[in-house]
């Protein structure tokens, strides 16, 4: 029986508190958080032991693995005292700030040979799968053409909630690095590698350190071209949309659905096999199977029966493209 640890009590620690507590054969044991009272009340809802520190956590020899959910900014520090600490890691996204910090916790988990997954919970999804194995199979023929459309809403009181919030030391980016990576991470992931990304960023609607708007191109090692734009102030908020074209047919994904497809020239009637809720105007809206899924797929990992599916370096991608168009903005 594997056993869990948490560290930082938000909204997002109680996703993953969910999912561990439906695995077979994983339990959780602890939280700890910044703020005492804060893993005092996470451990009373979830049942579990409260730390009082992420240190006393990570001394604890019955700890076999730690769930990250902390701001952004402290991911990489964490992650690497976890690794060091002798526990597996599942770390939320962005799994860094940079690429650099990326590359200094895939430097940690193969000197101490612990395994790290990077929270990318929609590549579970079940129609991303099957949208993965029909352009495996060139079932749109070739890939010329995608657009992910991450067009989402915050109001103010969602930056105020939290003092770390749409800053640059905590958040590393808006619309892009905190609501786009996971949209960023599943354009790359289904369509392959990202050879060039540029773009502009810019903050028009929030009183925010970074953008809430970005526009960019990218051009894929296969030679197709792609278009990302991402807000966090088109209101009322709007699903995640990814649009492939290739010169035999299309998928339109509406979140982790498929909405339209066309093989072979003639449009197919899908009945959808899977999903979630969006979280386009809240954040909140998102359910823990995807997650589950990934925590199974690492415990797998663990016993040798299994690939992991997203490594630390499956997790750098989407940051890579990100600080591109980054320093793209900054140089236009």
């Amino acid at each position: 029986m594997y056993k869990f640890g948490i560290l930082g009590c938000g909204m997002i620690a109680n996703i993953h508190a969910d999912a561990v507590k439906e695995l077979e054969n994983a339990t959780l044991c602890g939280a700890a958080d910044h703020s005492p009272a804060a893993a005092e009340r996470f451990a009373e809802k979830h049942g579990c032991h409260a730390y009082a520190s992420y240190a006393e956590m990570l001394a604890d020899g019955e700890i076999d693995a730690v769930c990250i959910c902390t701001p952004s900014g402290f991911h990489a520090e964490n992650a690497i005292a976890a690794l060091e600490a002798g526990k597996h890691v599942v770390l939320e996204k962005p799994m860094a700030l940079s690429t650099a910090d990326a590359d200094r916790i895939i430097e940690t988990c193969d000197r101490t040979g612990k395994l790290l997954t990077v929270i990318s919970q929609l590549r579970f999804a079940k129609d991303i799968q099957w949208v993965k194995r029909l352009i495996a199979d060139g079932s749109f023929g070739r890939i010329s053409l995608c657009g992910l459309h991450m067009k989402y809403y915050r109001a103010k009181e969602y930056y105020s909630s939290s003092p770390w919030k749409g800053t640059l030391k905590f958040d590393g980016g808006g619309a892009l690095m905190n609501q786009g990576i996971h949209g960023i991470d599943l354009l790359e992931y289904l369509v392959g590698p990202i050879k060039a990304a540029c773009g502009k960023i810019a903050t028009l609607c929030h009183d925010i350190e970074v953008e809430d708007t970005a526009v960019a191109t990218v051009e894929f090692e296969s030679g197709a071209l792609g278009l990302i734009e991402g807000s966090t102030c088109a209101y009322p908020g709007f699903e995640r949309r990814i649009e492939i074209h290739g010169d035999e047919g299309y998928v339109i994904l509406r979140e982790t659905l498929i909405e339209k497809l066309m093989i072979g020239g003639r449009e197919v009637s899908v009945e959808s096999l899977g999903g979630k809720a969006g979280t386009a105007s809240d954040p909140t809206a998102l359910g823990c199977h995807n997650h589950r899924m990934q925590m199974e797929n690492l415990l797998a990992a663990i016993e040798g029966r299994e690939k992991l599916l997203v490594d630390c370096r499956e997790g750098k991608k989407a940051i890579r493209v990100i600080e591109s168009i980054y320093h793209s903005s900054a140089e236009a």
